[in-house]
């Protein structure tokens, strides 16, 4: 250290003696570098397109940085700072920060796609703490390069929950503003970010969280610690692991019976309660803790140890075993949990049918074209795929085609560059399709793209590459397409709605997804709904709703079940059954109408015979496209009509519905 002297005694460090060795330390690799401190240094950006593959490699860490930073810079806004986040490669991803301060850095190079490692910009906050992963500060002379030396830099490293650095947090100013609390505003930042990131990435697992004080549980001082299904802990937040004194890996070796002395079957039963108290445990050294359990309990039996499950939907129907009610309808219980194309399976042969398919293009670069009515789970299956290939830990991005307005479905999908139009961000957007790299892109409604924008698809489709509205330069891609629609396809193209050198494209392997109503296995899918949205408080439905239910015809499919019976179950509260009592008014009007047009048909057929043309007037004739249920429904109001002499009042209470519900049903028909 003997040549370090000089350099030591010339720096005026706010700080004090390590942090001084840690500065003197970096300036000798900076000369081992062969770097020289009069040199400038090397201020050349990242091409456009390499900025482009970085942040989306780091697209995770940006969305969770992003609003964290946007918070830090109300705290700073005085001082006339920026803020910096780079990846592990010390490249700027993005900036915030004073508009004077940010032309003045701009002199340095503080601006994405800049690179700011030791090796490139000499001793500075971002590139220190990447070597050190430390949290570093670096302030005016400190700098290696002179040029730097306007500079004071307060960085701090960003880990995920396996103590892989995943980049560096760093705020930048005139070191005349120095203060000497940006350092623990940039540390609480980073840490508020990894928090961010722990909860996302094990949003399905059990969280631990943590603190000798109950008082800062649920503060950024809480320890967190994500649990696996079989008692193993699958990561930790830095907090964590500083109190309990042990590494990341070591964490990972122990289990919650070794570590808390309380079994994890203990630990589900006390927290699945409603507002549950923390729990005083003891480590094993004697101290004591107090830990608050959070989980998401359908998804905790779904995905099993499982410690990166994406994308699985929020509403996980799986079955698990616990006791039935003894009046609800009892179906298999699966014997593991189930997930994936497997989680499709509830007894329907069709359904079984479409993930045989599908299971035999999985990972063979063959689009898939999903086609069925709205609402039967197109989504669903597009995710279930993505979780069983190859690329399940990269990202799925869906994209709804008809719910993005035409004039702005192309800067969604493509992306743009700054200034490409009117009201556009002042650095451009990466589009869906780029955000989707390495993963599975969902197009939902694929037939209502307009026509302007699929020749540019099917362009990137062939060329597995994007260009951005206003120029740029192109982005090569690498997705799995799955795109789904419920309009006619083929009919689209004999009227040149829709391009036929397109359609080939998506439809290596068409699906068509069968509706509710011609599934035979409602039961089953209802008990799954059920226990997504009950968690453990699973309530069981009268024979009454369940006739109801087994009547109905479902032009709504999955999606109108599921909120007829999210609605249900909310009215129920405590209730241990579900009755008519919960539902909707105009799903009971609805249903019950079903009920009693379906009565005829199934009497007639029942005696071996076929059901009563003669009833049908040629006015009941159902419109064109209509189903015979619904004719039917009309046939028996008009022949309950013409039996109580045209009165509806007594029509009404015949049929057990409402007044409004006839009207409705006749100005229906005499509408169509």
């Amino acid at each position: 250290m003997a040549s370090a002297q000089p350099l030591a005694a010339a720096i005026v460090s706010p700080a004090g003696g390590s942090h001084l060795e840690a500065i003197v330390q970096s300036h000798e690799r900076c000369t081992a570098f062969g770097l020289s401190r009069i040199d400038r240094a090397d201020h050349a950006r990242v091409i456009r397109a390499d900025l482009g593959v970085a942040r989306e490699r780091n697209r995770r860490l940006y969305e969770h940085a992003a609003p964290v930073m946007e918070m830090l810079l109300e705290q700073i806004i005085a001082t006339e700072s920026m803020i910096v986040l780079t990846d592990t490669q010390g490249t700027v991803l993005h900036s915030v920060g004073h508009d004077d301060f940010l032309r003045r850095a701009s002199k340095v190079a503080l601006a994405p796609g800049a690179n700011w490692a030791e090796a490139s910009k000499g001793t500075n906050a971002i590139g220190t703490a990447l070597v050190t992963e430390q949290p570093t500060l670096v302030h005016a002379d400190e700098h290696f390069m002179r040029e730097n030396g306007f500079l004071t830099c307060s960085a701090s490293p960003i880990f995920d929950p396996r103590g892989n650095m995943l980049g560096v947090l760093d705020v930048s100013g005139d070191q005349r503003s120095y203060h000497h609390h940006t350092m623990g505003l940039v540390k609480m930042s980073a840490r508020m970010i990894e928090n961010h990131w722990l909860s996302d990435h094990f949003r399905h697992a059990l969280r631990l969280h943590f603190h000798a004080r109950p008082e800062f549980i649920g503060t950024l001082m809480e320890g967190i610690l994500a649990l696996g299904r079989d008692g193993r802990f699958l990561g930790a937040n830095r907090c964590a692991l500083d109190q309990l004194g042990i590494s990341g890996a070591a964490l990972r070796m122990t289990s919650v019976t070794s570590l808390l002395g309380v079994p994890l079957a203990v630990l589900i039963d006390h927290f699945r309660q409603p507002l549950a108290a923390p729990l005083a445990l003891h480590l094993p050294d004697g101290r004591q803790v107090h830990v608050h359990a959070r989980f998401n309990w359908p998804t905790w039996h779904a995905l099993g140890t499982t410690d990166d499950a994406e994308d699985v939907p929020a509403t996980a129907l799986v079955e698990t075993p616990r006791p039935q009610p003894t009046t609800a309808p009892t179906i298999g219980q699966a014997a593991a949990p189930v997930t994936g194309l497997r989680y499709l399976h509830n007894g329907d042969p069709q359904m079984e049918a479409v993930t045989a398919k599908v299971r035999r293009v999985l990972d063979r670069d063959i689009p898939i074209l999903v086609l069925g009515e709205t609402g039967t789970g197109k989504e669903l299956l597009a995710r279930a795929i993505h979780q069983d290939s190859a690329r399940a830990r990269q990202p799925f991005v869906a994209v709804n085609c008809a719910s993005i307005p035409e004039t702005l479905i192309e800067s969604e999908l493509f992306g743009y560059e700054e200034g490409a139009f009117t009201g556009a961000r002042r650095k451009g957007a990466v589009g869906k399709i780029v955000q989707a790299h390495g993963g599975t892109l969902f197009l939902d409604e694929i037939g209502d793209m307009p026509l302007s924008l699929q020749a540019r698809l099917l362009r990137v489709l062939q060329e597995r590459q994007v260009t951005p509205l206003g120029g740029g330069k192109a982005v090569p891609v690498d997705i799995m397409l799955v795109a789904a629609t419920h309009r006619p396809l083929r009919e689209m193209i004999a009227a040149q709605t829709f391009r036929e050198d397109l359609y080939y494209r998506i439809n290596g392997l068409v699906v068509k997804l069968p509706p509710l109503r011609d599934r035979s296995d409602l039961d089953a899918i209802v008990q799954k709904l059920l226990r997504a949205e009950c968690g453990g408080r699973l309530p069981a439905l009268s024979e009454d709703v369940m006739a109801l239910l087994r009547g109905y015809h479902w032009p709504g499919n999955i999606r109108q079940l599921a909120n007829v019976l999210r609605t249900a179950a909310v009215m129920a509260g405590p209730d241990a059954v579900i009755t008519r009592a919960h539902l909707s008014d105009d799903f009971i009007e609805d249903a019950t109408l079903a009920a009693a047009s379906a009565a005829p048909v199934a009497a007639a057929t029942a005696a071996g015979v076929a059901a009563p043309a003669a009833t049908a007037t040629p006015e009941a004739a159902p419109p064109d496209g209509a189903s015979t249920l619904e004719a039917l429904e009309l046939q028996t109001i008009r022949r309950i009509l013409d039996e109580c002499g045209g009165n509806i009042s007594v029509a009404s209470k015949r049929l057990g519905i409402s007044r409004n519900t006839i009207y409705r049903k006749l100005r229906w028909r005499n509408d169509g």
